[in-house]
């Protein structure tokens, strides 16, 4: 039987997995979220909740990864029969997300085009919408977002290539194309994001977006929203921002782990992900906020709106070095989401890898790679077909349902958004702690962790959390985001 081939250092694991858990969340949600949540408040819930549930899930999917040595599917087979089909829903969730994310993705590709058309003064850069917005009274932001939602055809050209480009860095395996890509990739959006933070705030007006992300009510007092968020919805709005972030209940953390060496340490492992994605958030939300309070303080603060008119607004009031800036910013977005969606559709691909390989028939990840990400292609031409609802197919408009659209049903990217980072990632992240706390027994993780010859030292509290604390917030977590879509 052919070798299963893993990751060849800790350093290129950490880098994949951080990379995974680093995507658009971290830049246009995270920020956003944080300030509409009452700041510094959403920052010490989030972090609560990173330890209570983001560690001990994190550790536990890595150890049922590195355990088994599968991925989703075959790694639930393996360990339980009651709960062997949330692989499955894994698989399934990568699928959803994947749908809006190669999507946005090449909305990314899009705006670096754009802004080396700015550099260079050629038609194809934002400034030539400048007239068209001071004729409407718009935002050069605003007409070129717009232009870009009109031709779906255009949308439809770059997120494919975004979904051949994902496409042909799994074909190259977990050594020679997740790891490589990651290893030089990673460090490089911290070098990018770092010069994009010290330009950001410091513009003249950039302390409003401190204030926004870490003054506890100073958004409801500015008038920035209308009133704070109860304590149940800023619950789940941190523990949706956090699974998402993080990539947790949808088998990006199972597969990785499952190509981990004996030797590493789990636990040291899972606390630098959680550690490093936390602060690419907290600097995300340094680089885009400030940004906005100082150069466009009517724009909006979250959502695709923030990433392509906000951001491309404050980059073409920036001046001369504004292009520069902005190629810079919408790079490290880039990468940010092909390293997520890599991991994404390294969960689907590795099933039916292994699968094959267990039943003798060779190394078949190319062909398998091919297969999902024409299956992408097709999700990601449908959301961007959908131009964020404005075409008349949306789920609603399908459902035949009137008037104002809730959100879920107003597009088919928040319809994704819905189903797997509402439902689908909360409720798998809820029924694996529930596996590890009473069926399968948390000495399981401690005895993976152990393999390495590192102590859990962190066992007790593992063993309280899966059994009580973390279900408990995951049931709070999950209702509150039902209640959120559907209420």
């Amino acid at each position: 039987m052919e070798e299963r081939k893993g990751f060849g250092t800790n350093f290129g694991f950490l880098m994949a997995a951080v990379g995974s858990a680093v995507g658009l969340g971290n830049i246009w949600g995270f920020p956003n979220k944080m300030g509409a949540s009452g700041g510094f408040t959403f920052l010490i819930i989030y972090l609560i909740l990173a330890v209570l549930c983001g560690f001990i899930v994190m550790v536990g999917e890595l150890a049922i990864g590195r355990k088994t040595g599968k991925g989703a599917v075959e790694a639930y087979h393996v360990l339980s029969k009651k709960f062997k089909w949330m692989g499955w829903m894994g698989i399934l969730s990568a699928f959803f997300i994947l749908f809006f994310y190669c999507a946005l993705g090449g909305y990314c590709i899009k705006y670096v085009v754009l802004n080396v058309g700015d550099l260079f003064g050629a038609g194809f850069g934002s400034n030539a919408m400048a007239a068209v917005a001071d004729a409407n009274g718009t935002s050069v932001g605003a007409e070129v977002f717009g232009a870009f939602l009109g031709n779906p055809t255009e949308a439809i050209i770059y997120g494919l290539i975004f979904v051949a480009i994902t496409m042909l860095i799994v074909i190259g395996g977990v050594g020679g194309g997740i790891e490589k890509v990651c290893s030089v990739g990673m460090p490089a959006l911290f070098v990018m994001l770092l010069i994009c933070i010290v330009r950001a705030c410091t513009l003249p007006g950039a302390v409003n977006g401190l204030k926004y992300m870490f003054v506890p009510g100073w958004a409801v007092t500015n008038g920035v929203i209308e009133k704070a968020p109860d304590f149940l919805t800023v619950l789940a709005t941190a523990g949706g921002q956090m699974f998402f972030s993080l990539s947790l209940g949808m088998g990006a953390m199972i597969t990785y782990g499952s190509y981990l060496q004996k030797k590493e340490n789990l636990q040291k492992n899972a606390i630098l992900i959680i550690v490093m994605d936390t602060l690419v958030a907290l600097m995300a939300g340094l680089c885009v906020i400030p940004g906005r309070f100082a150069l466009d303080p009517d724009g909006t603060l979250g959502g695709p709106k923030l990433l392509f008119i906000t951001m491309q607004n404050v980059f073409s009031r920036m001046g001369a070095l504004g292009p520069i800036f902005g190629i810079l910013f919408y790079l490290l977005v880039v990468f940010a989401a092909v390293s997520s969606s890599i991991s994404l559709l390294e969960v689907i691909v590795a099933h039916f890898v292994d699968k094959a390989r267990d039943e003798g028939k060779g190394d078949k990840r190319k062909t398998y790679t091919l297969i999902a990400a024409a299956c992408v292609g097709l999700g990601c031409i449908l959301v961007c077909a959908d131009a964020l609802g404005s075409t008349g197919f949306a789920p609603g408009n399908l459902l035949g349902m009137t008037g104002e659209l809730p959100t879920w049903a107003a597009d088919w990217l928040d319809f994704w958004d819905m189903l797997s980072e509402g439902i689908m990632m909360p409720l798998g992240a809820l029924l694996m702690s529930l596996m590890i706390g009473w069926e399968v027994g948390p000495e399981m993780v401690k005895a993976e962790c152990e393999q390495s010859g590192h102590a859990m030292s962190g066992y007790g509290f593992f063993k309280i959390c899966v059994k009580f604390i973390t279900p408990l917030c995951m049931i709070l977590i999950l209702y509150g985001q039902i209640k959120e879509f559907f209420f």
